[in-house]
């Protein structure tokens, strides 16, 4: 995890190995959405703050296709 005034994690959601679940969204509707045409996932904030991380970890867990990655320093 980042040490305050240090930079936040990374979020990093791949496209194209997404299956368009939405359990992303669910997770964290702040961080994620959907492509209206092709229901992919949309990264909507690459670097959220620390108080959204317990629900991205949340939507990585929950992603059945893995294509969600938060790089905070912590293992996976």
């Amino acid at each position: 995890m980042s040490t305050p005034g240090g930079p936040r994690p990374r979020v990093e959601a791949r496209t194209e190995v997404c299956v368009g679940a939405g359990q992303c969204v669910l997770a964290a509707p702040g961080v994620f959405d959907q492509d209206e045409e092709d229901g992919l996932v949309r990264l909507l904030d690459a670097r959220p703050e620390a108080a959204l991380l317990p629900s991205v970890r949340e939507a990585r867990h929950r992603c059945p296709s893995g294509a969600i990655t938060l790089h905070d320093g912590t293992a996976h």
